[in-house]
């Protein structure tokens, strides 16, 4: 009995952190990944892509839990949340701290490893993108209450996910063109698929008197998500063309842009059900992921034959 109980009390703590939505996680390490690939110093060494992604993982736990902390007392109110562990009180907030603060903790240890391979002046940087970071990350849930365009604020997010490995893999960012490119596809490519996810939401959200880009943008949501995916593939193309990326990478490209645009335009039919913009934001992990392999490819040994 207290085996059983032990282990519904550990499956709600690996929900509040939606261990058993992969996608949510995946789609986070994806611009780490474009960022890694996309330096000079390309393709990063093994133990340094391991450590992004641990604590990309701590990061992306830790924005979980503090999204459910500020919307607990709004997730019951909403189809898509009623059931989270906060919101049906699986989870007690007491125990959302503390996990919160033990994702912080992996974070801030991944942090420190990190930068015993820089030097020092790569060391403050880091710590210092590491603490600009947070305000962003524990922030964004409350914008929905403040703000038309809250998705504009996890963008910011993402963003770090592309300046924090840049940094660790050079110890700057004097990254020029490319680095800008990088973070701007992010930027772009974020706001799209969270407007999506927002959707989902919108007469729960109108209800409830939150704000979203999809309610801000009403009917022009699938065009602004199709314009943002089309500028992002176009700055994450040309920041692969300033690094000298290898032919294999531009038929691989065109394909996951070509399937972002055919997912912005489904966007446009008519009474969706709620679960087609789940399958848009599943999708966009599987095409982000396509750009990531094409510049992965594109670092192998007699690629650029």
């Amino acid at each position: 009995m207290a085996n059983s109980a032990s282990g519904t009390r550990l499956g709600a703590w690996l929900e509040l952190v939606r261990w058993h939505k992969p996608s949510g996680r995946l789609i986070l390490l994806i611009p780490a990944g474009w960022s890694l690939w996309l330096t000079p110093n390309a393709p990063p060494t093994p133990l340094l892509v391991g450590l992004i992604v641990l604590g990309g993982l701590a990061v992306s736990a830790a924005g979980c839990i503090a999204n459910d902390l500020w919307d607990r007392r709004i997730d019951p109110l909403v189809e898509r949340t009623r059931h989270r562990p906060l919101a049906d009180g699986r989870v007690t907030v007491r125990e959302a701290v503390v996990l919160l603060a033990l994702a912080l903790l992996v974070a801030l240890a991944v942090l420190l490893v990190l930068m015993l391979g820089l030097p020092a002046s790569g060391r403050s940087l880091s710590l210092l993108l590491a603490l600009a970071a947070l305000p962003p990350v524990l922030l964004y849930p409350s914008a929905k209450r403040w703000f038309g365009y809250p998705q504009l604020v996890l963008a910011l997010c993402w963003g770090f996910a592309v300046l924090i490995p840049w940094a660790a893999a050079t110890g700057s960012l004097a990254g020029g063109w490319p680095l800008a490119l990088v973070w701007l596809a992010t930027l772009l490519w974020t706001f799209g698929f969270d407007t999506v996810y927002a959707m989902a939401d919108r007469d729960d959200d109108r209800a409830i008197g939150v704000r979203s880009s999809a309610l801000s943008l009403g009917q022009q949501a699938p065009l602004a998500v199709a314009v943002s995916y089309g500028l992002a593939a176009g700055a994450l193309g040309l920041a692969a063309g300033l690094q000298g990326a290898s032919w294999i990478t531009w038929p691989l490209g065109l394909l996951a842009a070509f399937g972002m645009q055919r997912e912005a335009t489904l966007l446009r039919r008519p009474e969706l059900p709620r679960s087609a913009y789940g399958r848009h934001f599943s999708r966009q992990v599987q095409l982000g992921g396509l750009l990531l392999l094409a510049l992965v490819l594109g670092q192998l040994p007699g690629a650029g034959l």
